[in-house]
């Protein structure tokens, strides 16, 4: 890590501790008194606080127009930001290159997720100067702060693929980690999980911290710990690891028991939707999520692409996450066009998945078809099938067509929840498959580049 994301660091825990006097970016003096104070004669309300302020730093930008569902999601060719105040929204992110030095679109995932991470170190270094915790509470604090560290790198290894990312982000102020390869960084991540899981295990009842409401149901350190396993899963396939995926899988949330009875769609649904969520709030202090902005609008080939059920409806995912726009929306010159906008948030306080259960499902399939085992990853697919998308199920589903019916499935059961899209298709090195809809030459970005902060750094 560089000084510039330090110094960010610096005044985000600051900001999540409600410390005063943390100044501007532009203060001389990082070794803030309070921050002082914090670290080295901390107390449990303050470490309960910062721990609670995790949750807010992990969601930093992923809600907003030009966040990691909007960007990640425009480039996977799930949606458009036609905003006439800013071009970049499509012009850059479907263009040719991604400016490093562009923070807003470029530069994009890197000092936020960062500075959360330290944060995260920052209360577990502070953790055990805390008298008044008992053992299982500083285990649960543990256990919850490297989960949060994982979905940060996680973050931060999605956007920026093989250009790799530093892992070593505690060292002393002024020294460089070192830039390393995707697979180590994953090889972190997975350590972290499992770190994490082994503490929760020894964490007792309760955490002595708040979550927030999106963690409803996975609120207590035995709850929590299938939270884990379920993003260790997601981490595992993405590694090429199935049999610890399904292992993983196997203590987490995954529930495949909804009927398929027309009669019993609201309760297959909520099933499915049964999960872990990023929460907002439409108050002052607190923040919207911004992805019910008109400027945001379905990209057409969701409709085109979609797969129809026996009466040749739409797939009900279309019509349940889509609806027709009033007036067909353009930009880029006309180059670009939608018709539907989402339905998928409808207010400023509608939560954003972090993992449900139906992705757990598509996960297990998943990891089964990399393992030949094609028998249980087409009843997975089924499953997925008839109870979110209303379709028929497939009784053709072999190996030479599995990998296939998984990616549409994933596409629309995902869809503009996470840049799953564009994570999956790059994985499968299928990213040339998305439509060149702004100019045929421009494929689709591969990843993000490593902000120009970080590399004017290491000169």
């Amino acid at each position: 890590m560089n000084i510039y994301q330090t110094k960010k660091t610096v005044l985000a825990l600051c900001a999540v501790l409600g410390l005063g006097g943390c100044g501007s970016l532009d203060i001389g003096d990082l070794n803030n008194p309070s921050l002082d104070e914090f670290k080295n004669n901390p107390t449990s309300s303050a470490v309960n606080s910062a721990s609670t302020g995790l949750l807010l730093g992990h969601r930093a930008g992923v809600a907003i127009q030009n966040g990691y569902v909007a960007q990640l999601g425009t480039i996977g060719r799930e949606a458009y930001v036609f905003d006439p105040a800013d071009p970049r929204t499509v012009e850059e992110i479907l263009g040719p290159t991604l400016d490093p030095g562009a923070g807003a679109f470029g530069g994009n995932f890197w000092a936020a997720p960062y500075s959360n991470i330290r944060n995260a170190n920052t209360v577990l270094a502070a953790l055990d100067k805390v008298a008044a915790f008992s053992d299982e509470q500083k285990e649960g604090i543990r256990g919850f702060t490297k989960t949060i560290q994982a979905l940060d790198f996680l973050v931060v290894i999605n956007t920026h693929d093989t250009n790799g990312a530093p892992i070593d982000v505690d060292l002393p102020l002024g020294q460089l980690a070192p830039i390393v390869g995707k697979d180590e960084v994953f090889t972190r991540i997975a350590t972290l999980l499992d770190e994490a899981a082994t503490h929760l295990d020894n964490a007792g009842g309760s955490f002595s911290f708040r979550l927030t409401t999106g963690f409803a149901g996975f609120d207590t350190p035995e709850k929590f710990r299938k939270f884990n396993r379920a993003i260790k899963a997601r981490v595992s396939v993405y590694m090429g690891r199935n049999e610890d995926a399904l292992t993983a899988l196997s203590q987490s949330f995954i529930d495949a028991t909804a009927p398929a009875e027309d009669g019993a769609k609201a309760a297959a649904l909520a099933s499915l939707n049964v999960g872990v969520y990023h929460v907002f709030r439409a108050a002052s202090g607190d923040v919207d999520n911004n992805l019910l902005s008109l400027t945001i609008v379905a990209h057409p080939s969701i409709e085109t692409d979609a797969p129809r059920q026996a009466n040749d409806a739409l797939d009900d995912r279309v019509t349940r996450k889509t609806a027709k726009l009033d007036e067909p929306a353009s930009a880029a010159g006309g180059r670009l066009t939608a018709d539907r906008g989402f339905t998928l948030y409808p207010s400023a306080e509608s939560p954003v998945p972090i993992i449900r259960n139906e992705e757990l499902i598509l996960l297990r399939a998943e990891a089964n078809i990399g393992l030949g085992q094609i028998g249980p990853a087409a009843d997975d697919l089924n499953y997925i099938r008839t109870r979110s998308g209303r379709l028929s199920p497939r009784a053709d589903i072999t190996a030479a067509n599995a990998l296939d019916e998984l990616l549409v499935q994933k596409r629309y059961s995902l869809l503009f929840e996470g840049g799953h899209r564009w994570i999956d298709m790059r994985r499968y090195n299928r990213l040339n498959d998305l439509p060149r809809n702004l100019d045929a030459s421009y494929g689709p970005h591969e990843r993000y580049p490593i902000p120009v902060a970080e590399i004017n750094a290491r000169q």
